[in-house]
């Protein structure tokens, strides 16, 4: 159990981290329709991590393991995964700003302030579920769980560990806005302007230490 949680951590943080959602959520908290849209973005933030992690861990759990223990077609899995992140880690690091370049930001966002609880919903889904890098540390948690050799039980409290912290950086926010939405404005204005200047910078060293850690985690599979 302690090895799957210390494998899954750096990937829930990975997650947690990734600064579009949480620019995102920080859109929604300063727009007119804040409380409705952000309640559905969570909401649909929290489905997607749950759903990825969940169906990966199952068909984990099918991966036959070597004759003397070792897990061969996991660690191929783990080297792949690996290797991807590597490589949206180098695409980050080439889109990052240089100088007083304004960034530029998905489309979408400007829509944000027209946004319904539905539309939130569904962005947080697409964002936490189908977007690719979260999905490669969604695909890669599962992996680690599903190929633990845990029980059911411990698989439910890792993959609960793995959402909670995954999804810490889009619920406090929410949270703590809805609590006290007039001191928190000016706070969430500066952390928005900083991630907007850092996405790419942040978002690529975070994917070169988990992609070196995951191929790790593959050699010593086998």
């Amino acid at each position: 159990m302690n090895s799957v949680v210390g494998e899954i951590l750096p990937l829930a943080l990975g997650v947690a981290i990734s600064p579009i959602p949480i620019i995102a959520a920080i859109l929604m908290l300063l727009s007119p329709k804040a409380r409705g849209t952000n309640l559905g973005f969570l909401t649909g933030w929290l489905l997607g991590i749950i759903v990825a992690v969940v169906v990966f861990t199952l068909l984990a759990a099918v991966i036959p393991a070597g004759s003397d223990g070792s897990k061969p077609v996991a660690g191929v899995i783990k080297i792949v995964l690996g290797a991807l992140l590597l490589l949206l880690a180098i695409r980050q690091w080439r889109s990052r700003p240089h100088g007083d370049t304004e960034p530029a930001l998905p489309k979408w966002m400007s829509a944000i302030d027209t946004m319904t609880p539905v539309r939130g919903l569904v962005l947080g889904f697409l964002l936490s579920g189908l977007n690719p890098k979260n999905l490669l540390m969604g695909v890669a948690a599962g992996v680690a769980i599903g190929s633990g050799g845990l029980t059911v039980g411990s698989d439910v409290v890792a993959i609960v560990i793995f959402t909670v912290i995954a999804a810490s950086t889009v619920a406090v926010p929410v949270f703590g806005y809805l609590v006290a939405s007039t001191r928190l404005a000016g706070p969430l204005e500066a952390l928005r302007t900083w991630l907007v200047h850092n996405n790419s910078t942040v978002m690529a060293v975070l994917l070169l230490v988990i992609g070196v850690v995951m191929i790790g985690k593959g050699i010593g599979s086998f």
